[in-house]
């Protein structure tokens, strides 16, 4: 903008300051003051016809929303009477490739009474991008060195695009707004298991590749799935040897994989080791959808999908990782900045790509972490583990920022998280928003850790202006979320107080809907009244456990969690514990809370080391209806659930189910029966959880936590195997199975328990048909009906199968058993197919195969 001459500027101020005098003179009872404050905004135009040498007028447009500022802070910085009103940046629709992000500072702040708005035309598309178009395919025609055969003729490739000069390196890739697959060694859901972890020499061993030349492959890496949270680690070298092979990573993620405790690789005969796959290889180029960057050649490879053609095709890379950042200071925060109707798009995440990624919880990438030698520390004395953690970018990142707000915006096609306030904000508000097809967490809000403050440290700063105070987050539709780093989550608040986050819908996450709090400590810190009030959490837990729709930690005096509705947990395939699921979930520390009126299909919840003062009422399914009804989006904003998608419809749903422990004994070794009955008595469970065959004790009934149960009947027991039976792979359910089926109210259980034969082959035959059962055999859950079985499950540990069937009180399996087959021939036809699967247990007669195993009377 050209400076204006000094003679206009004085004759400019003379004639504002005379009307401004007569106006003043005129303005009795403080008319004045009310017209300014309802005057109209000033407007400054952005178009992508327009030119940043233009003045913003509407017919004279900016094309950078970057200049639009600028000269909003100007008129600012000028006191321009134009702005009494506030100032709005409209921004006609139309894609905005960021070449940097858009910084919002004190300078550009507005006031109450003239605030700042960037807002989108209406009836359009505005697109802010972190993206480059990746242009000028070509179907592939020379040799590509590693490239699969089954690939050959169908990838196309192009150079890789250069920003700055210098190529463009990107971990992600969409076409036509839909994210490819970076070329991994298993295809769709499927992973490998790990063989074992050597701490001390930082090394994995895995199963060998199924790629023979995969020691050549450049930029290798392994995504390794760990309890709550996944790695990415950069492998450094592989050694194959025999059908094994030998992984080694770079630094710094290799030591601090190996040294970390929490979460660790996962290893355990009863449910799997760590699940994982590699990736970024051209050798895994191996089918439509994956693409491969090639940084040593600078090409890009791609199979189309069936439905795309690269000729037309927008392919996008993202080239930023933050799009906006509004950034303060604790004397001179951001605030009355607004951003409405923008879409944010297109970013990326590149730190694994420079140093790996190995999160603590909620995506939270561990700087340093390692077990004490020593256990305890002033504020916790079990305390074992020390970590540090980074936050991961954001699309939006904002921080000392007060009364800023995003509406009405969509957050889509990110790497990372959506939208991060951070530390130092008041007032802000969150709402109406759509996120979906985000990487990480959508909506991350408050201090957590800083890099240098250690992670279990109660925070409590000397200027409580840092702590994130009255946030709103508030009818978002968040969606799709959560599909790169595997533990982030749909919504984080860290040390907040004062915040509500309310009638938000979340699904298709895989770990949690909502988690609020930090620091696994009961010392009271800045947290306090903040309220979880009416959201709808669905479709959760896809991948990760230790999990639930609502997650807590540390003390929060005066904290609600009232009204949500939680239903819909996944069944994660490589989960560590199958059973550490969850609806509501108070976790270490988590004090001086209330948790009343949510709608869970069940009661399946965990305290595990709360504080004091928690309160739990009127929690399940029987909470009233309109609860369950009015959770979620409110209805000025349903319009967003045009938007909502169901990935996976066949993924199967969890919901909650009793546990089965096995106690096994040695042959002249007598347990303490009392004693065990007092255990499970402390438990809640009721006194017909304990059956005997031989010296064989079964405990069938529902508990919080089946790791922790494990435990301490291994206290209490310590000559004992104690072993949980986590796969639960065969229900009959009479409700969902049998049509107007009546139930019972009160069940007995009769448990039977047998072997599957040695032979692998038919153990999965076994597997496969109960797999099938209800499509293909479906007159055996008939007869099932017929003989008014509640429940029928079946249980499995290694070759052990432990089948329970659930009758009305007071009724016997003799009696019932024979109504399974009447005018029934098809289930003759199934036992008798069955028999070659089992056999019987140790110390059975010749010839028995299913023993029962009598219940315990008190």
């Amino acid at each position: 903008m050209k400076c204006l001459p000094i003679g206009f500027l004085i004759v400019f101020t003379s004639l504002f300051l005379t009307s401004f005098k007569g106006e003043l003179k005129d303005a009795k009872n403080h008319k004045h003051a009310d017209r300014q404050v309802n005057a109209a905004p000033a407007e400054i135009w952005v178009s992508l016809k327009g030119s940043d040498r233009n003045t913003g007028a509407k017919e004279n447009p900016f094309a950078s929303v970057h200049m639009a500022v600028r000269k909003a802070r100007e008129l600012r910085r000028l006191n321009d009477p134009s702005i009494a009103g506030g100032i709005r940046i409209i921004v006609e629709n139309g894609n905005y490739q960021f070449e940097e992000a858009l910084f919002i500072r004190p300078e550009d702040s507005g006031t109450e009474t003239s605030p700042t708005t960037v807002d989108a035309v209406p009836g359009g598309s505005t697109i802010f991008s972190g993206g480059v178009n990746v242009t000028n395919w070509q179907k592939a025609t020379g040799k590509i060195p590693g490239l699969p055969k089954e690939a050959i003729g169908k990838v196309w490739v192009t150079d890789a695009p250069t920003v700055g000069g210098r190529m463009l390196e990107f971990r992600q890739l969409w076409v036509n707004g839909q994210k490819a697959v970076r070329a991994k060694e298993r295809n769709g859901d499927s992973m490998s298991r790990i063989l074992s972890w050597n701490r001390a020499d930082e090394s994995c061993w895995i199963p060998k590749p199924s790629v023979a030349d995969i020691k050549s492959a450049e930029g290798l890496e392994m995504f390794i799935h760990q309890w709550w949270a996944i790695a990415i680690l950069r492998v450094k070298s592989i050694e194959v040897r025999g059908d094994s092979a030998q992984l080694r990573f770079h630094q710094p993620e290799s030591r601090i994989q190996s040294e970390h405790p929490w979460p660790a690789p996962w290893i355990s005969k009863e449910t799997g080791n760590s699940a994982f796959y590699l990736m970024n290889a051209v050798q895994f180029l191996d089918q439509p959808g994956e693409w491969y960057l090639d940084m040593k050649s600078g090409k890009v490879y791609y199979w189309p999908r069936n439905n795309e053609n690269l000729n037309t095709a927008t392919v996008v890379a993202p080239s930023l990782e933050t799009l906006v950042k509004m950034q303060g200071n604790i004397d001179h925060p951001v605030s009355h900045f607004s951003f409405k109707g923008i879409s944010f798009q297109y970013t990326g995440f590149e730190r694994p790509s420079k140093a790996g990624h190995v999160p603590h919880q909620i995506g939270l990438y561990m700087l340093d972490a390692y077990k004490l030698k020593v256990s305890g520390t002033p504020d916790k004395k079990t305390l074992e583990n020390q970590a540090w953690v980074g936050r991961p970018s954001a699309a939006v990142e904002v921080s000392f920022a007060d009364n800023t707000s995003f509406e009405n915006c969509r957050f889509e096609h990110l790497a990372s998280s959506g939208v991060d306030y951070n530390i130092g904000v008041h007032n802000n508000t969150i709402k109406g928003n759509l996120f979906k097809d985000i990487g990480g967490t959508a909506i991350l809000a408050g201090v957590f850790s800083d890099e240098s403050t250690e992670i279990h440290l109660p925070y409590n700063p000397a200027d409580e202006r840092e702590v994130c105070d009255n946030m709103v987050i508030s009818n978002n539709l968040i969606n799709d979320v959560t599909n790169e780093d595997w533990g982030t989550v749909g919504i984080a608040a860290g040390y907040v107080r004062n915040s509500t986050i309310e009638h938000n819908e979340i699904s298709e996450v895989n770990y949690m809907g909502i988690s609020l709090g930090w620091g696994w400590s009961r010392t009271i810190n800045v947290m306090k009244n903040n309220k979880l009030l009416g959201n709808k959490i669905h479709h959760y837990a896809k991948q990760m456990y230790d999990v639930a729709g609502i997650y807590t930690l540390s003390a929060q005096p005066g904290t609600i969690i009232n009204e949500n509705l939680i239903d819909s947990a996944y069944k994660a395939p490589y989960a560590h514990l199958p059973s550490h699921w969850f609806y509501l979930y108070t976790d270490e520390g988590s004090s001086f809370m209330t948790v009343q009126d949510n709608w869970t299909p069940s009661q399946k919840y965990l305290q595990n080391a709360n504080g004091p003062g928690n309160t739990w009422k009127n929690n399940g399914p029987d909470v009233d209806n309109s609860i369950k009804m009015a959770a979620g989006l409110q209805p000025a904003y349903s319009h967003l659930l045009r938007e909502k998608i169901i990935i996976s419809t066949d993924w199967p749903i969890v919901h909650e189910q009793p546990v089965l422990i096995e106690i096994v004994t040695g042959d002249n070794q007598q347990i303490d029966v009392q004693k065990l009955q007092q255990l499970l008595a402390d438990n809640n469970l009721p006194p017909n959880s304990l059956h005997q065959w031989e010296n064989r004790y079964v405990i069938f009934g529902k508990v919080q936590d089946v790791s922790v149960f494990q435990g301490k009947v291994q206290k209490a027991l310590p000559a004992t195997q104690v072993k949980v039976y986590y796969d639960l792979f065969y229900e009959f359910d009479r409700r969902q199975h049998c049509d107007k089926a009546e139930i019972a109210k009160e069940w007995d259980h009769v448990i039977l328990t047998a072997n599957l034969v040695e032979n692998p082959k038919l153990q999965k035959e076994y597997m496969d048909y109960h797999s099938t059962q209800f499509e293909k055999w479906p007159e055996v859950a008939k007869g099932f009906c017929n003989a008014n079985f509640q429940q029928l499950l079946v249980y499995r540990n290694g070759r052990r199968l432990m089948l329970v069937i659930s009758v009305p009180k007071g009724e016997s399996l003799d009696k019932l058993n024979p109504k399974t087959t009447e005018n029934n021939p098809k289930v003759d036809q199934w036992n008798t197919l069955m028999k070659k699967y089992q056999e019987g247990i140790p110390g059975t007669k010749p010839g028995e195969v299913w023993v029962l195993l009598k219940e315990i009377k008190n």
